[in-house]
């Protein structure tokens, strides 16, 4: 059986996946993710520790510093494109975490402890709500012109659209994502230390969004869940668990470069399902109540005719 800490973890994991995810929707890509984790998981202690705050108002604080950074970083980043962007991000990590390392106010290599409060109904709260209104966007004008955006921002400025707010806005909403999966992430492990936010925790959402799919908001629960879940699965192993968690992802990418749930396969199956829900209303409800209900109404009709 998987432990709770885990599930903990995988729906922080799922969080940080639309964090890239969101940021990605505008054709950007960013390895600091890590960094505004960080910024969150730290605001939230220090509001809650040092402060005494309530815990919904750490969260609060936490998502709001992480989409105020993220703006704050997306107005020169707004020069850059491709892999100077990612560079560009990725210097922001480093930066974030040595500014912890030498913040004597929250402990700087030493850590920060005392928070609590994250739970698993909490977490897989937050990540229905926000799942939801991923959904949601992904259907909405908003989602289209983000898209046309990424395509190419030449034709998306000719065509009216404001691409330099919409830029800032998905940066900003992803960052405030990563903010709140680091206040998460700190008060359900009660300890924090800069090291844990360091580079690699920027790569894992990329990895997430790459294994799953980058197309739809399902892509990234599905790559998360898979490189959360197999290490546990493959602890027998022991001293060889990472070794072939590492081959099993290169084969995942090598075989499906798309991800394993694409845009294609979301129409296929949705399809499939309004097919089927058709079907089963037809059958079940639509066709065989509704005509009973239609044949008495007839038979009463009848019988309250003038002959009758």
């Amino acid at each position: 059986m998987i432990d709770q800490s885990v599930l903990v973890l995988m729906g922080i994991n799922i969080l940080m996946g639309w964090s890239f995810y969101v940021i990605l929707m505008s054709g950007q890509f960013s390895f600091g993710n890590a960094g505004f984790m960080a910024l969150g998981a730290y605001s939230a202690s220090v509001a809650t520790v040092k402060f005494q705050l309530p815990y919904a108002v750490g969260l609060l604080i936490a998502a709001v510093v992480g989409a105020a950074t993220g703006w704050l970083l997306g107005l020169p980043a707004l020069r850059i494109r491709g892999v100077y962007l990612a560079l560009a991000t990725i210097g922001f990590g480093f930066l974030v975490e040595n500014l912890f390392i030498n913040l004597e106010y929250t402990g700087a290599q030493v850590g920060f402890y005392g928070m609590q409060g994250t739970t698993l109904p909490l977490v897989y709260g937050f990540v229905i709500v926000i799942g939801l209104l991923l959904v949601r966007l992904e259907h909405s004008r908003l989602a289209k012109s983000l898209q046309a955006v990424r395509e190419n921002e030449v034709v998306a400025s000719t065509l009216g659209l404001n691409t330099v707010y919409l830029k800032l806005l998905s940066f900003s909403a992803g960052a405030a994502l990563a903010a709140l999966a680091g206040a998460l992430y700190a008060h359900y492990m009660f300890f924090i230390s800069p090291e844990l936010f360091g580079f690699f925790q920027s790569v894992w959402p990329a990895f997430y969004v790459a294994i799953g799919g980058a197309g739809t908001v399902i892509g990234p629960v599905l790559g998360a869940a898979v490189v959360t879940l197999l290490p546990e699965y493959f602890q027998p192993l022991k001293e060889w668990r990472l070794l072939v968690f590492g081959i099993t992802v290169m084969v995942l990418i090598a075989v499906r470069p798309q991800g394993l749930y694409t845009r294609e396969m979301q129409r296929w199956l949705l399809a499939r399902a309004a097919g089927a829900a058709a079907m089963g209303w037809k059958l079940l409800g639509g066709g065989v109540a509704w005509k009973r209900v239609r044949q008495a109404g007839m038979a009463r009709q009848a019988g309250e005719g003038p002959d009758a």
